[in-house]
């Protein structure tokens, strides 16, 4: 049987009269995609673990404009960011975190111009808080000498300077980190970005995410570690072009740790 989660929404926190500690912001990949879901629930395990007061939107959250904007509409992507912000503001959000650097990074350094001014963190960075702070414990069992190479996606790493946190979680596993030649602030995208997870190649295109689990498959792992939804579709369908899938897998960091404590 699986595990009971308790998740909460906005609306329902709103009819108690109470406020929560923070927002999980699920995005669009987290609520619909099949492989992703399986993040989101990995993060709230760990958020009722730590006994978090957490709420989500559900129905009431959209996207955060961010494929818009990228692809050039910036009407619609404004329209979009409008919306949210008038119900993030009217609910009085102050914390947010969600598991889409994509979602981090468009509410983080888009949202305030437009209006709406939280702290947004990613969740790998609220995770590093809640080991820090002691409401977390890991065991650290389970990946004991695996070896496990850590992707920094673009919208985290190179946009927004957050490589230690990501890292200091993975280090709680006692798996051995090893490092890709490009990494931090010289990582190679996965091919997502910009809105290309939804588009094929065009013609003369390089596959870059077949390229980037190349540099993945050097470290000899037995896990590409993620902190993204897209990065870990970009860097699954990598392993199944090199036809590695047998002998590596890819994990989010929240995977990691849920099946650790």
């Amino acid at each position: 049987m699986s595990e009971q989660l308790i998740v909460k929404t906005m609306e329902e926190f709103m009819a108690e009269g109470k406020q929560p500690e923070i927002l999980f912001w699920v995005g669009s990949a987290g609520s619909y995609d099949d492989r992703a879901k399986k993040i989101s629930r990995a993060f709230v395990k760990l958020l009722n673990k730590a006994n978090v007061d957490f709420a989500v939107l559900g129905p009431e959250e959209s996207s955060t404009g961010d494929v818009a904007k990228r692809a050039g509409n910036e009407f619609l992507f404004q329209m979009q960011a409008m919306m949210n912000i008038e119900l993030l503001n009217g609910y009085e959000i102050k914390r947010i975190v969600t598991c889409d650097p994509h979602s981090f990074n468009t509410l983080k350094n888009e949202y305030p111009e437009l209006g709406g001014n939280y702290e947004v963190l990613h969740h790998t960075q609220y995770l590093k808080e809640l080991l820090d702070n002691g409401r977390l414990t890991i065991e650290g069992k389970e990946y004991k000498g695996k070896r496990i190479t850590f992707h920094d996606p673009c919208y985290l790493g190179r946009a927004n300077s957050v490589f230690e946190a990501p890292r200091e979680v993975l280090s709680k596993t006692n798996a051995e980190l090893v490092e890709m030649k490009r990494h931090k602030k010289t990582a190679l995208c996965c091919g997502a970005g910009g809105a290309q997870m939804f588009k094929e190649p065009e013609k003369g295109d390089m596959d870059i995410n077949v390229l980037r689990t190349k540099d993945a498959l050097e470290t000899q792992p037995n896990i590409i570690a993620t902190g993204c939804p897209y990065c870990n579709t970009m860097m699954t369908d990598g392993i199944k072009a090199h036809e590695k899938e047998e002998s590596v897998s890819v994990m989010d960091l929240a995977e990691l740790l849920a099946n650790s404590i």
